[in-house]
């Protein structure tokens, strides 16, 4: 009676081990969530970059704009165009915002402003002399002025998006759950009048 059924056993175990039926499914069910992960991040990936490149394009076209005498009086509506293009590919509740920072010259764009450094520390204090190139009454690591500035002067413009991705993957592998891209071109405005080049002083803290 024992050996019957132990040999039963070993017929149905024998079977079992034979039976391929469902091993795709099981095989798939391991596959699937890589397999997932991967098609959202190649979507993810190209989204961000298609964003990129229209921003980019949108304010290498905006920037032309900017470099003519009456922007001046047209800078929203430059900035609107820019945005208009920009929210037609991203979430409805994304942020664009802009960022104009005049210089006299295109070497000046991403430069401090110059100090006397007394005691040769590196650093502005001591009540050493600076020259304040923005006009804001303090010493500034970067020396543009906020704003498009004036005649023949070099502008930085920049725009900023930030908008929650369109896929999940941030929770799958730990990427932020925002994207923020940046575009920035520089343009030089056109030579309509002479160039305001004078500066005032102050004294680092």
């Amino acid at each position: 009676m024992i050996r019957s059924a132990a040999h039963r056993c070993r017929r149905l175990l024998g079977r079992i081990t034979r039976d391929l039926r469902g091993v795709t499914l099981v095989e798939f069910g391991f596959v699937a969530p890589v397999l997932c992960v991967l098609i959202m991040g190649i979507f993810d990936m190209a989204h961000t970059q298609y964003t990129n490149s229209l921003v980019n394009g949108a304010m290498q076209k905006a920037g032309r704009d900017l470099t003519l005498e009456t922007a001046g009086s047209n800078q929203a509506n430059i900035d609107a165009q820019v945005r208009d293009q920009v929210m037609q590919v991203v979430p409805s509740n994304a942020t664009v915002t802009f960022e104009k920072l005049s210089h006299y010259d295109f070497s000046d764009i991403g430069e401090a402003e110059e100090f006397t450094d007394d005691n040769a520390d590196g650093v502005c204090n001591n009540n050493e002399v600076f020259v304040d190139s923005n006009g804001n009454g303090q010493w500034d690591a970067n020396r543009g002025r906020t704003g498009i500035g004036g005649a023949r002067d070099a502008v930085l413009y920049t725009a900023v998006v930030t908008y929650p991705r369109l896929f999940p993957v941030n929770t799958l592998i730990g990427l932020p759950d925002t994207v923020t891209l940046r575009a920035s071109t520089v343009l030089r405005n056109q030579p309509y009048d002479e160039q305001d080049r004078s500066n005032d002083t102050g004294n680092c803290p």
